[in-house]
């Protein structure tokens, strides 16, 4: 089965529940995504405003891994995907690690059990050791390192609400594999209140 990602953003997300993705000894089977469209149509992408040095990869072509850093302390990994030429990613959520558990487990000494090794963006990139480093590979070479997976039927997967954006809040873009234990909790933003001036 071939992997296609040449679609619209919410089609390619669905496409990738249930994809693994290997990096640095550990892969991740997908269970928690969430798309995110290119420049003007969604003000919480990356390449809203248009491209910069920072988003450049969004804009193709599909498949190469767009890696970026957040709070001073975290990095996510998305999916580029779509058409040539115009910003499309999936942020990849949260997975369950399928192989090199030992490996997440020290990465990820904090993690109380396995279920959480990679719930999360941030802890998923931990438990693959992804970095900067990884920003722009190209996930469907070969040997690819991300892999569809058997179809799911359309009921297991759910929809709902990006977790903490700043703009387009109600846009169900994110998409998990009902009940699986290591979806992480959704936390809609709620904008910080602003001290006064004197």
């Amino acid at each position: 089965m071939t992997l296609d990602l040449t679609g619209p953003v919410d089609v390619a997300a669905r496409a990738l529940l249930g994809c693994t993705l290997t990096a640095n000894g550990v892969t991740v089977r997908l269970t928690e995504v969430e798309a995110y469209s290119g420049t003007g149509e969604d003000p919480a992408s990356h390449a809203h405003r248009g491209r910069t040095p920072r988003n450049a990869v969004m804009f193709g072509p599909a498949g190469y891994a767009y890696v970026y850093f957040t709070y001073g302390m975290y990095y996510c990994v998305n999916v580029v995907t779509g058409v040539d030429g115009v910003a499309s990613a999936v942020l990849l959520r949260a997975g369950e690690i399928v192989d090199g558990l030992p490996t997440a487990r020290a990465r990820r000494p904090a993690a109380r059990t396995d279920v959480e090794l990679a719930r999360g963006p941030a802890r998923l990139c931990a438990a693959l050791a992804i970095d900067r480093g990884f920003y722009g590979t190209y996930l469907l070479g070969d040997p690819p390192l991300l892999r569809p997976p058997t179809p799911a039927p359309a009921a297991v997967v759910s929809a709902g609400p990006r977790v903490g954006v700043t703009g387009a809040h109600d846009i169900p873009w994110r998409f998990w594999l009902t009940g699986d234990p290591t979806v992480s909790a959704y936390r809609r933003h709620t904008a910080r209140a602003r001290t006064p001036r004197p």
